[in-house]
């Protein structure tokens, strides 16, 4: 069994990110004063009192609404609350028991599920305001009080969780996450569609509605003895586009995951196809030494007249011209056409880039290349590149030692580099190939 989850719920703009914040210890999810700033489920790992567990993060309850965004996290919020071991229901001392804090407080007795009422907002110490009371009217017991800005009563909140989870021993504290796989690419293109259809759930919010996702969310794939987690991120804007907190936020949640990932899944709109943001993102991607693989995404709506495809993918590789090495697939992420291709090459994508070839045979390929194509002369003196070893994977990074590094042109780098992709399959990673002057360190 995975680590006991306690999942955070109320109506918009109670202090639940805050909270999640301060049970977290690090700025996770998007704090600002607006309704409705944290679409999706956001999950992290906390520790309290000696024991991991897993925080959910969820959308403000809007029991009765006609906006499609707040539907959606009505949506999220009841998946996490379905998900949970133990639900914390946020309510603002403020502003006291409303409606919205009745149905929700109603629809967390029929999930018959355990619920701690946390009363936020309460910021000064000594006894509880008399407005405290006024929370018995929700029939969930004693209301706890609790400040999530300067963190008063939040050990005692989780001190009432804990009474309700099961015994440590009956968790799984060695889980590991597996290949980390970022879905990234400009908003809209289908990321959050994709994750859903892998998922075979409503995990993250699908709207029609471009940057519908603000947060990078992690989702947890087991495909038989296979673990992956896919870490959905906010569309990457323009920067001249991002005017909003929110978004800046947003951009720098989508770079954290891709340094975070093993992965990345770059989601191309067929009908727009390659686009400005699409090589922003990609070259995030490329610079950061990740291996990847393009996605065409929407290729339904495609017309597949013949030779389409194949004529598409050279106009694709000419806009993403510094990353051959990438494997490309055409797949409807709202069909599930062809998404099953996706996990033999995540597999395989990831197994290059974690690769290591011996010194032995990286010679062997350095002496049948230069053999091949003699290495490049500048007036009258040739390069000698004496031997190549590895140095890292995540991406394979090789050092070539040589007489003279300035006579080691960047075709001859192309080339041996080349040449070792060819020799050992290195398919869908970048390769580093560091060049070192003899007695350089």
């Amino acid at each position: 069994m995975d680590k006991p989850v306690i999942a955070i719920v109320g109506r918009p703009n109670v202090g639940k990110s805050l909270l999640f914040n301060r049970i977290v210890e690090r700025r996770h999810a998007i704090v600002e004063d607006t309704p409705g700033v944290t679409r999706d489920r956001i999950y992290a790992e906390a520790q309290w009192a000696g024991r991991d567990f897993v925080v959910i993060d969820t959308g403000g309850i809007e029991p009765r609404t006609d906006d499609q965004i707040l539907k959606f996290m009505r949506q999220q919020a009841l998946i996490a609350i379905d998900h949970a071991d133990v639900v914390v229901l946020v309510t603002d001392v403020k502003v006291g028991v409303t409606a919205a804090d009745d149905e929700v407080a109603d629809m967390l007795k029929k999930a018959k599920k355990p619920v701690v009422l946390a009363v936020n907002k309460i910021d000064g110490l000594g006894a509880p305001p008399a407005e405290l009371y006024e929370f018995y009217n929700l029939g969930l017991g004693d209301p706890m009080p609790i400040s999530a800005m300067h963190g008063h009563g939040t050990g005692d909140l989780l001190d009432a969780c804990f009474e309700h989870l099961p015994d440590s021993a009956s968790f799984d504290e060695t889980q590991d996450t597996g290949i980390r796989v970022a879905v990234i690419g400009k908003p809209n293109a289908g990321k959050s569609s994709l994750i859903n259809r892998v998922l075979g759930e409503e995990r993250v919010i699908v709207s029609n509605i471009p940057g519908t996702t603000r947060d990078a969310i992690d989702s947890v794939v087991i495909r038989g003895e296979s673990r992956y987690t896919f870490v959905d991120t906010a569309g990457i804007r323009r920067k001249s586009k991002v005017d909003e907190a929110i978004e800046r936020f947003s951009v720098m949640r989508a770079q954290m995951a891709i340094e975070r990932s093993d992965v990345c899944l770059l989601m191309i709109d067929a009908e727009d196809g390659v686009t400005e943001q699409d090589t922003k993102v990609a070259g995030l991607a490329h610079d950061n030494g990740k291996a990847t693989i393009i996605v065409i995404n929407k290729w339904d709506l495609i017309e597949k007249e013949t030779g389409t495809q194949a004529e598409y993918e050279k106009k694709v590789r000419t806009w993403l011209a510094y990353m051959p090495y990438a494997p490309m697939v055409f797949i409807s992420a709202m069909t599930g056409q062809r998404v099953e291709n996706l996990f033999e090459l995540i597999d395989k994508v990831y197994a290059a880039s974690t690769t290591r070839i011996t010194t032995g045979i990286l010679n062997q390929i350095l002496a049948d290349a230069t053999a091949r194509v003699q290495p490049p002369t500048d007036k009258g003196r040739r390069l000698k590149v004496y031997y190549i070893t590895q140095a890292s994977v995540q991406p394979p990074t090789f050092i070539c030692f040589c007489n003279d590094h300035r006579l080691f042109h960047y075709s001859y780098v192309r080339y041996l580099e080349n040449q070792i992709r060819e020799a050992t399959g290195l398919t869908g990673t970048p390769v580093r190939m560091v060049v070192r002057q003899r007695g350089e360190k």
